[in-house]
């Protein structure tokens, strides 16, 4: 014993702190693969491949250098800027005013140094060294040259309206004449669904990935990637209301600027209406371009008529197969990911289901028995969590799926989805809904619910199994994002909002 604790060790020891370190390394773990839209300006579009850069694989260029120091952009405050005496003056009510002002400009200011270092950091550099085409450029970019000088311009009419003490007394006028020019946003937000597909097909290429990652390891980037700086703009529109209301808060009754500052709120509210609601259709045209038909019985005139792409997200059937699945107004699409053309698409695993027609079940926990007596027996019980059920029968014709979400939340929102589009669609109708939380839509033909039983749910299953057929697919993973979705024909409002 005294032998073999004299005996020294060999092992080398890695010091604590590097050890440590690595858990800076591990990429965070996103949120459920549920997209929605609707309120189509309140979120980012991110795929959850391009918000996590690939840390632990191997850079040749960056394997001996020394870490980058990332540069930060401090936030600056009115009160810290400017003189202390003239603050001192001021009442308290006053200097907050100033400070939402100030927080305006500055915020102009960020955003052109933002759009500027996309063009010359990234756009000019990939067009020179040819690693993307001209034409791949302006689809990626779009119009975001034309945006720089209309912020430009809104910054320059801050700063002459600014006193030497720094204090500004009015902007309203300002903003009314100069917020219509936002209009100019809508081919630009528009165009963000294809420019993010765009950029993310050309990541597959190792010179642009290669160039992207270089650029996300640099100070300058401050830790964003491209996709980052293209949306800064969509996220400078939608603050635009929250920046106005704050400084109209802090304006007195008396004060001249409060009648001009709430015409500028509503102009701006209805300006980023209407570009959402453009937006949302651009979306749903976008995806419905890229659903593949495997026979021409499968196109239906509800997927054609349908505007508004309500959510859409992988899910899993009971044999583990992947599937995308659109929800649009109408009609539930299920369909398999693949690659056609080099391009992303989805082709059809089933025929489309009307939502007049549909029914929903949400399944207890181990309720669906897994594809395969054996796969069941031996299976982790994971694999039989957050299962719910769509079925569909007309006359001859009847499809049933279990399908599996990501986890809890994940399937809640799809059962909200599904329920919110079919009272929507009943009501639309005049048909009644009758609905269970805990079970099935009610047949309102009938008025009766589906079987619950053994053989019932061993039919359905076994429906899953025979309607699987085989083909290539890719996995697309969305982001979960916010929705609201108002319900005209009904006279209700409902308003379904996920974490992003």
């Amino acid at each position: 014993m005294r032998e073999r604790e004299q005996e020294p060790s060999n092992k080398r020891v890695k010091p604590l702190s590097r050890v440590t370190s690595l858990a800076n390394l591990i990429p965070p773990v996103k949120a459920t693969p549920l997209k929605r839209f609707s309120q189509t300006l309140q979120r980012s579009i991110s795929f959850r491949s391009e918000s996590r850069p690939d840390l632990l694989g191997p850079r040749p260029w960056s394997r001996n250098a020394a870490p980058s120091s990332t540069k930060r952009r401090d936030s600056k405050l009115w009160s810290e800027t400017f003189d202390v005496c003239v603050n001192q003056m001021l009442t308290s009510k006053e200097i907050k005013r100033q400070e939402a002002i100030f927080e305006l400009s500055q915020g102009e200011e960020d955003l052109i140094e933002d759009l500027k270092l996309a063009k010359k950091a990234y756009h000019d550099p990939m067009l020179k060294l040819s690693i993307m085409t001209e034409q791949e450029l302006n689809q990626i970019f779009g119009t975001l040259d034309s945006l720089i000088p209309l912020h430009e311009d809104l910054l320059s009419q801050l700063q002459d309206v600014r006193k030497p003490d720094g204090s500004t007394e009015h902007v309203g006028p300002i903003l009314v004449g100069w917020l219509p020019c936002l209009s100019s946003y809508d081919s630009y937000c528009s165009n963000q669904v294809a420019a993010k597909a765009l950029l993310d097909h050309k990541k597959q290429d190792h010179r642009v990935q290669d160039f992207l990652q270089r650029c996300l390891e640099s100070p300058f980037s401050r830790k964003l990637d491209l996709w980052n700086f293209l949306d800064i703009p969509r996220s400078r529109l939608v603050k635009y209301p929250l920046l106005l209301r704050e400084i109209l808060r802090h304006t007195p009754n008396d004060n001249p600027d409060q009648q001009h500052l709430e015409e500028a709120i509503n102009i701006i509210q209805g300006i980023v209406a209407e570009i959402n609601t453009k937006t949302g259709e651009s979306e749903c045209r976008y995806y419905k371009e890229r659903l593949l038909y495997l026979e021409e019985g499968q196109k239906d005139s509800l997927i054609d008529n349908s505007k508004v792409l309500c959510c859409h997200g992988e899910l899993k059937n009971n044999r583990g197969v992947k599937l995308h699945v659109f929800l649009f107004q109408e009609v539930l699409v299920i369909t398999r990911a693949v690659t056609h053309n080099e391009q992303l698409c989805y082709q059809l695993y089933r025929q489309p289901i009307p939502m007049k027609d549909l029914l929903l079940e949400d399944l207890q926990d181990g309720e669906v028995r897994l594809g395969g007596s054996l796969r069941g027996a031996f299976s982790n019980n994971e694999r039989i969590k957050n299962f719910f059920r769509v079925s569909f029968k007309n006359g001859s014709q009847s499809q049933t799926h279990s399908l599996q979400a990501n986890d809890t939340f994940n399937k809640q929102q799809w059962l909200n989805c599904i329920r919110q589009a079919k009272e929507t669609v009943l009501c639309a109708t005049g048909q009644a809904t009758v609905l269970d939380s805990e079970g099935p839509f009610l047949d309102p033909a009938t008025g009766s619910r589906e079987p619950q039983g053994e053989t019932k749910l061993e039919q359905m299953d076994q429906s899953d199994s025979e309607s699987d057929c085989s083909m290539d697919t890719s996995e697309v993973s969305l982001d979960c994002e916010r929705m609201e979705q108002t319900d005209s024909s009904c006279g209700n409002s409902r308003h379904v909002e996920s974490n992003v």
